[in-house]
C-alpha cells in the first residue's frame, strides 16, 4: 500500500483526481457496498487542500447514504495549527 500511495508523489495531476484514482481503484479492487476516501495534503504554497470523494453501490441503500454523505460533509471538521 505504501508504494502504491507513494506512486502518486510527482504524478502530476491535482489532489482531487489523485482521491478520485485512488476511490475508483480501491472500488475495482474490493467491490465495496460503501466506500470513503478523503485526502489530508498539507501547505504547497501556503494552500492546503482536503478533496473528500465517496461511493455507494447503485440500487442500494449505501447509494442513497452516500449522497447524504456528501451534502453533508463538513468541509473544516479539525482545527490544525501546522496549516
Amino acid at each position: 500500500m505504501k508504494l502504491y500511495l507513494f506512486s502518486f508523489r510527482n504524478h502530476g495531476d491535482f489532489h482531487e483526481d489523485v482521491v478520485n484514482i485512488i476511490m475508483n481503484d480501491l472500488i475495482e479492487l474490493l467491490d465495496p457496498r460503501y466506500i470513503e476516501v478523503w485526502g489530508k495534503f498539507t501547505p504547497r504554497g501556503g494552500l492546503s487542500i482536503d478533496p473528500y470523494c465517496n461511493y455507494g453501490k447503485p440500487g442500494t441503500k449505501f447509494a442513497e447514504m452516500a449522497d447524504n454523505r456528501l451534502m453533508n460533509h463538513d468541509m473544516y471538521p479539525e482545527k490544525v495549527d501546522n496549516r
